[in-house]
């Protein structure tokens, strides 16, 4: 790191950029050539988190509002199953029934909090428990850097790789997630990015991505609306929502949408919580 001092505009610091980011940079970079519709929309979560917290007085146990929300898109992608889809060469599609989703979870490195990608596997066939559990196990987890990247070896490929030109770095990857089923291993079909579960967020934020349906999770408000022609205070989710046009149409990415506010709106996935599966 540079130190500098200039009289006219005061001091600055000058730091290397860090080399750990131009993966990330790289995968992103994989999506520029999608054409994403996108969307920003409000859900009534008060049912919901009426009984989440129902359930967690009568049994002490806590569940996670993301495990929730990751349930409902989930069931709601298994229905609509275009919306997660990918191109398969140049002129096939391949839809999955399963649906794997890619979140964010802060963990713990050498002591540090670091976000670590995690991808829930089978979000349409688990309960809201079973993906709650997941995802506070994997919170809970200490790791260290190696096993982050895997390996010493991967250490050292990781800088090789940052070390070549963009140009090839973007060709390699390319011929590496060519293949749609090892995309879906690697990362899921769907991201959810919850910056507003780390803050009070007002608004919608829209995240980059690389994958055929993201999702950008704002912050819990509550808002008055009309129910049963009474003004009442419920609380709403801002949450944006990307598709990838090039795979997807209005229509049934209309359809998704609206089911999924039905999923939301209606707490599905909280009724008897231990037992609620899908098969």
């Amino acid at each position: 790191m540079k130190e500098l001092n200039n009289n006219n505009i005061g001091h600055y610091d000058i730091i290397d950029y860090p080399k750990a980011r131009i993966p990330t940079l790289d995968f992103l970079a994989l999506g520029d050539n999608n054409h994403y519709v996108k969307g920003l929309i409000e859900f009534d979560v008060t049912e919901g988190r009426n009984k989440i917290q129902e359930h967690e007085k009568n049994t002490q146990k806590k569940i996670s509002f993301t495990a929730w929300l990751l349930k409902c898109i989930g069931q709601a992608a298994s229905e609509f199953k275009e919306v997660h889809s990918m191109m398969m060469g140049k002129n096939k599609i391949i839809k999955f029934d399963d649906v794997d989703i890619s979140i964010t979870i802060e963990k713990s490195v050498e002591g540090v909090k670091a976000p670590i990608p995690l991808v829930v596997r089978t979000t349409n066939k688990k309960t809201v428990i079973q993906i709650s559990d997941e995802i506070r196990k994997a919170q809970a987890e200490e790791v260290d850097e190696a096993s982050i990247l895997g390996n010493h070896n991967m250490k050292e490929d990781l800088k090789k790789y940052v070390s070549l030109p963009r140009f090839f770095r973007k060709f390699i990857l390319k011929r590496k997630f060519r293949d749609p089923v090892r995309i879906k291993q690697m990362m899921g079909t769907i991201i959810v990015s919850s910056v507003g579960m780390f803050g009070k967020l007002r608004g919608w934020p829209i995240p980059t991505t690389a994958h055929p349906l993201a999702f950008g999770v704002g912050s819990v408000a509550k808002k008055p609306a009309i129910i049963n022609d009474q003004i009442e205070i419920r609380e709403f989710l801002a949450l944006s929502v990307l598709f990838n046009h090039d795979i997807v149409d209005g229509a049934p990415a209309t359809r998704f949408i609206t089911r999924l506010g039905e999923l939301i709106e209606s707490g599905f996935g909280l009724l008897n919580l231990e037992s609620f599966i899908f098969f």
